[in-house]
Parts: structure tokens; C-alpha cells; sequence
């Protein structure tokens, strides 16, 4: 993880440069096809990848992604390669904007996803705690016991209550298909960093309108992916709580690291430059 989370952040640096092409995503059956590309001008690199999304199935997505370069190929599982470039880009935005010394994380979500959530902000984040919420208790020990004997020094806990789960936490990471706020604002302790990665249609919520009208930043991965795709950006804009202009895009971050202060978000919907630098990362190795 922490491998991908430098090859990540070395490609949004890339993405601020003007060093991408990235196509628009093309969304096919309401958000059940996805593809995305990406190709980076400096190397003649590109990558390519199909997903099938199921929400209904496990796993919920099945993928293949096609990197190009130098006369060679590779192909390698996209669902693989999906669950740690979103788990990198997690480490990174954790990286700038939760505090330097927090030490409990709340994980909400016990899906494919949610395992390099954890694994991303233990990466960069001395983290003592971690609290796995989900809607089958279940899931959630089976989760909390799993990311337990991986992690042999951090203690994990497991249960159904979100709002108990972020009371007392520094960092909150959502990896949920909810189509509903999963918590209010007011269950937030006043200096929290989250993260959410699950909602990546205009229907879906995880975070509420309060949360972005009031958070002292707002960091995306791209602003335009961010205003066709994420569901809660879309309503905090059309509402008015939030500008376009409020939204700050990670790579431009990274240039001028924000100070944050209070509570802080980072909403991705994924770019195609996240999977061109797992899989170049792939194709070195």
C-alpha cells in the first residue's frame, strides 16, 4: 500500500502538470458499465479498464485493465487494481488533511472496498484504533477480525452503530452503495477528517449537505469527474451550500498543501490516472 499510495500521489502530481488525457468516462446501463482510460503524454503509456458493476453481487465489481507502453502489455484483475489505487488515493488526501497525530479511524462499509481503506490510512497515519461499522454485524467482525490479524498492533473493534463509530474518531473513511446521508453533522466530533469513495452516481449520498457546507475543505480527486458523478457534490451545488469554486482538486493540493481546520472532506469518484499508476507501477516491477 504504501508503494501505491507514492505511485498515486506521483500521478496526481502528473494530472496538475497537464500530463494526462483523460477521455471523459463513458457510463453505459445506468453505472453497471464503466470505462475509463487514461495516457500519459511524457511516457506514450496508456491504460484502459472495463468494469461491470453489480451491487447486488459479491464481488460488486468485476474489472480487467489493459496498460500499453514501450511495445509491451499488461493485463491484469481491475477489481484488484480498483480497490488499491481508491484505497491509495485515501492515504493520500489522509495524508494532507487529517491531523498529524490521529490515532482512531472509523471505517464504515465492509464491502470489497473497505479493506484498503484501512490498509491506506494506516500507511500514513500512526493509527491505534480502528472501528468497522456496517449493516451486518456479522461482516463487520468478520472484517474487523481479518484487518486484526494483519495488523497485530492496532486494536479493531466491530459493530452496527455509526454514530457511536464517529463520536470519537479523527478520521472516517465511507465505503458504502447508500443512496442516504449515512450520518448527520451533528454526530461528528469537531475536528474530523472523512473520506468517502462509495457513492459514484448522482442518486447515491453517503455524506450530508451540512457536512460540505460547512467543512474547511472540500478536496476531490477532479473537479469536472466530481460534478458529473458524485451524488452529494452535485446536490451541495445545485442547493447553493457549496460553489464550484469550493472545491479543491488533490492535485493542486498537493502543490499547496490546504490548512485544515475543523472538519475536512475528500470526495473521489476515481480518475484514470489512478489505475495508469498502479499499473505502471505493475508493469516496473
Amino acid at each position: 500500500m504504501s508503494t501505491a499510495v507514492d505511485a498515486v500521489r506521483d500521478a496526481f502530481r502528473e494530472l496538475a502538470a497537464g500530463n494526462f488525457v483523460l477521455p471523459p468516462r463513458q457510463i453505459f446501463g445506468d453505472g453497471t458499465v464503466l470505462v475509463m482510460s487514461a495516457y500519459h503524454t511524457p511516457t506514450g503509456t496508456a491504460v484502459v479498464k472495463k468494469i461491470g458493476i453489480a451491487l447486488d453481487q459479491v464481488p460488486a465489481i468485476r474489472a480487467t485493465v489493459i496498460w500499453t507502453g514501450s511495445g509491451e502489455q499488461l493485463v491484469a484483475d481491475g477489481g484488484s487494481i480498483t480497490t488499491l489505487r481508491t484505497g491509495a488515493v485515501v492515504g493520500v488526501a489522509t495524508d494532507l488533511l487529517a491531523h498529524a497525530n490521529a490515532s482512531r479511524l472509523a471505517l464504515i462499509g465492509t464491502g470489497a472496498q473497505a479493506p484498503d481503506q484501512v490498509r491506506a490510512v494506516l500507511a500514513v497515519r500512526r493509527i491505534a484504533d480502528v472501528t468497522v461499522t456496517g449493516r451486518s454485524a456479522d461482516r463487520a467482525a468478520a472484517l474487523a477480525r481479518q484487518l486484526g490479524d494483519e495488523f497485530p498492533d492496532v486494536k479493531f473493534t466491530a459493530g452496527t452503530n455509526i454514530d457511536e463509530a464517529i463520536a470519537v474518531t479523527d478520521i472516517i473513511c465511507c465505503a458504502t452503495s447508500s443512496t442516504t446521508p449515512l450520518f448527520s453533522v451533528d454526530a461528528l466530533p469537531d475536528t474530523v477528517h472523512v473520506n468517502a469513495i462509495g457513492a459514484f452516481r448522482p442518486t447515491m449520498r453517503e455524506l450530508p449537505r451540512d457536512l460540505l457546507a460547512t467543512a474547511s475543505t472540500v478536496l476531490v480527486d477532479q473537479r469536472e469527474a466530481a460534478l458529473e458523478e458524485s451524488g452529494e457534490i452535485m446536490d451541495a451545488v445545485t442547493s447553493g451550500v457549496l460553489s464550484e469554486g469550493d472545491l479543491v482538486e488533490l492535485g493542486a493540493a498537493l502543490s499547496t498543501p490546504p490548512t485544515p481546520q475543523g472538519r475536512t472532506v475528500f470526495k473521489s469518484v476515481g480518475v484514470g490516472a489512478q489505475d495508469w499508476a498502479i499499473a505502471a507501477a505493475l508493469a516496473r516491477s
